[in-house]
């Protein structure tokens, strides 16, 4: 009798975060944040509260996570998902897990805390670049006990933002325990920020082994310390035995695995109006690909296909009038 199917194909594990989204010119950054241009850094919800009294304008708010964001995205293409992630008690929480269920989520495995769900201001300047300042709320308390085998049974595989290595233990614990349900194992470097505060634990993890490893430009270069050929770094990642995806924006990717070495064109982009979530949409349609047994180029092309459709768009939702035609594309991409 054959083994029965994974209930889900896909559980994504990490901070559920209500996106706040303004558009901003560089001299308000200079003038009012400290940091790099499209870095992200942890605040108070009072940092968070100041910045948008600040903006003055219109903020939108969004459902977010880099985690979800790609879990959703999957879930549009029909992967069957899930999510293991911490959320809040407040009005903001209810919104959150409404929209994921609507957009076709599985929230069984949601944590909850009666602390306010955590927010991220992305402040987007004209060139559709965004500068993040996140307070994590009810989301930095989910803790190591709380990750539960039963959390990862029935699902195939597991992809982890890398913003949940600010908290290494709980990162162990949830690496840990998807390996010990037999799930497939992705994590997303999430940003430079990340990579600084941690290269020893991601190391180590590539090490024990890693079945998919995203980063981008400005996270390989941080991983590595040094300055290379972008395809340099997918084989160096792709040496501890997965697949590597360096990501590089507009100007596409290169994804390895083993003596391969693929490079994936872009999609070019009508026009950029936000770059929020699109690293998280490139991994949603690889990890779409790669989990319905395509070829590490037309996963990698699943992939331009739903980054460059992000960009178009403020927040990392890509708009529902959209994915009938998203759907049709990939599916052109995936026959025989």
């Amino acid at each position: 009798m054959p083994a029965p199917s994974p209930a889900f194909d896909l559980i994504g594990v990490g901070n559920p975060i209500m996106d706040l989204l303004a558009h901003v010119d560089d001299a308000f950054l200079a003038r009012h944040v400290a940091g790099a241009k499209g870095g992200m850094v942890l605040v108070d919800d009072g940092d968070i509260a100041a910045l948008v009294q600040k903006v003055g304008g219109q903020v939108a708010m969004m459902p977010g996570g880099s985690a979800a964001n790609a879990t959703l995205a999957a879930a549009r293409l029909g992967l069957r998902a899930t999510y293991l992630g911490k959320i809040g008690g407040d009005i903001t929480a209810e919104h959150y897990f409404e929209n994921f269920t609507a957009a076709g989520g599985d929230g069984s495995r949601f944590k909850r805390a009666t602390l306010p769900n955590g927010r991220c201001l992305s402040l987007v300047t004209p060139d559709g670049q965004r500068t993040l300042r996140t307070h994590l709320g009810a989301a930095m308390t989910l803790h190591p006990g709380e990750v539960l085998a039963a959390d990862f049974a029935g699902a195939r595989h597991a992809h982890i933002e890398g913003y949940l290595l600010f908290n290494p233990a709980l990162a162990n614990t949830v690496v840990q325990t998807a390996r010990a349900a037999g799930c497939t194992l992705s994590i997303d470097l999430a940003s430079f920020e990340v990579v600084n505060a941690a290269r020893d634990w991601i190391f180590g993890q590539l090490r024990q082994g890693v079945d998919i490893v995203f980063a981008n430009e400005d996270e390989a270069g941080a991983l590595f310390q040094r300055r290379d050929d972008y395809g340099n770094f997918a084989r160096e990642l792709a040496g501890f035995g997965g697949i590597a995806a360096v990501k590089l924006g507009k100007d596409g990717a290169w994804v390895a695995r083993g003596r391969e070495l693929h490079r994936i064109a872009p999609v070019r982009a009508a026009r950029v109006v936000d770059t929020t979530g699109a690293g998280d949409s490139w991994a949603a349609g690889f990890l779409y690909g790669y989990l319905r047994g395509a070829t590490l180029p037309a996963a990698g092309a699943i992939g331009s296909i739903l980054g460059a459709e992000t960009v178009q768009h403020l927040g990392a939702a890509i708009p529902d009038l959209h994915w009938p035609r998203i759907r049709a594309e990939v599916a052109a991409l995936l026959k025989p």
